[in-house]
């Protein structure tokens, strides 16, 4: 299996299964020097991890990270920086009833058919646990990019939509609530839908809005690896994301050249910011925003009609302990792959111009 390896100066390559001892990765790339502080990068597992409220799965793992190389005396010293955290709570037996069946909308028969074999516990390496390793790069990416600010928050859960997103400024009640909703009112009301989804036995989707603010003009490379394009790559690359848009996004497109232009101000900041603080492919300075479409878990606790790997009709019903809505978690996954593509352009950008 190839491609478990994201970025090209600040690189991230993560490994482990779901079910398996542990996840964990090495991350290269990273200059000396950097202040690593242990407790802000527990503190953003520590939002991801599963167990943390009612409306989330109820699987319990502490997310302990173990940093095993590359950071000293509370600073990287320039070599690979390894880590690990340990699965503790597992429970495999409660996916013998999948071993030869595939789930609906699940990796299970695209894995059986290009490997030709599979880890039915969770899913293995397809199982969103994985994605706790790039928290923690994340973590370490953004100290390396302060004074950048990076924060998502939930904006629609179902058709629960939070109006103009992009423009909400006050963070502090983000995680006050475990829904993860900046305002009070919608997210109470996105909580009260996730809890009556799950008594259903059904799941539901919902958005991530992601804010990057403190940006410096010229990060990205204008052909192939614009800035908008790997964002795009990062986001998509995460469990369950069905689509992003940044900027005006797909709004953008009904409306004429002359509302959609960002006209300059004098100090080169522009009037308008439909352009998502990407011009061509390089940051312009503004803030940079977009939005993240994420599926209904495909994991429900319904009878549904499948198929086994004989090819032959089953039906199978969802076990195990799943989200019922993905999102609330996801949030610190947007911004952690948010810092990895910022991370890994600063550097790139020192050999832009002598």
């Amino acid at each position: 299996m190839s491609g478990n390896t994201f970025g090209k100066s600040f690189t991230l390559t993560t490994f482990g299964e779901s079910h398996g001892p542990a996840l964990g990765g090495v991350i290269d790339g990273c200059p000396a020097g950097v202040p690593i502080d242990i407790d802000t990068i527990q503190k953003d597992l520590d939002r991801r991890k599963p167990g943390q409220s009612a409306i989330v799965t109820q699987r319990k793992e502490p997310d302990t990270v173990e940093i095993y190389s590359g950071v000293f005396d509370g600073k990287s010293t320039g070599t690979p920086i390894g880590f690990v955290i340990h699965n503790t709570n597992q429970k495999s037996k409660d996916y013998t009833h999948i071993k030869d069946s595939y789930r609906p909308s699940h990796a299970d028969y695209v894995y059986d058919q290009k490997y030709g074999f599979r880890d039915y516990r969770g899913g293995g390496r397809s199982s969103a646990r994985e994605t706790a390793a790039r928290v923690v790069a994340g973590s370490i990416a953004k100290q390396l990019i302060a004074p950048v600010q990076i924060q998502a928050f939930v904006s629609a859960v179902g058709e629960l939509t939070l109006p103009n997103p992009e423009a909400t400024s006050d963070y502090s009640f983000i995680e006050q609530n475990p829904v993860r909703c900046p305002d009070a009112a919608m997210a109470a009301e996105m909580e009260t839908y996730i809890k009556q989804v799950r008594k259903d036995g059904d799941t539901v989707g919902g958005v991530i809005t992601c804010v990057a603010k403190n940006v410096p003009v010229g990060l990205g490379e204008p052909v192939f690896d614009k800035l908008h394009a790997v964002l795009g790559q990062a986001m998509l690359s995460i469990n369950a994301v069905k689509g992003f848009e940044y900027g005006s996004g797909f709004a953008g497109a009904a409306l004429r050249g002359s509302a959609h232009n960002d006209l300059y101000n004098e100090d080169g900041t522009t009037k308008t910011n439909n352009s998502g603080g990407v011009q061509g492919g390089i940051s312009n300075g503004m803030d940079i925003y977009f939005n993240v479409a994420f599926k209904p878990v495909a994991t429900i606790m319904q009878s549904q009609e499948t198929i086994d790997n004989k090819g032959e009709t089953v039906t199978m019903e969802g076990k195990g302990r799943h989200d019922p809505c993905v999102v609330p978690r996801a949030v610190p996954i947007v911004e952690a792959m948010t810092a990895l593509v910022l991370a890994d352009f600063t550097l790139r950008n020192r050999n832009s111009k002598l």
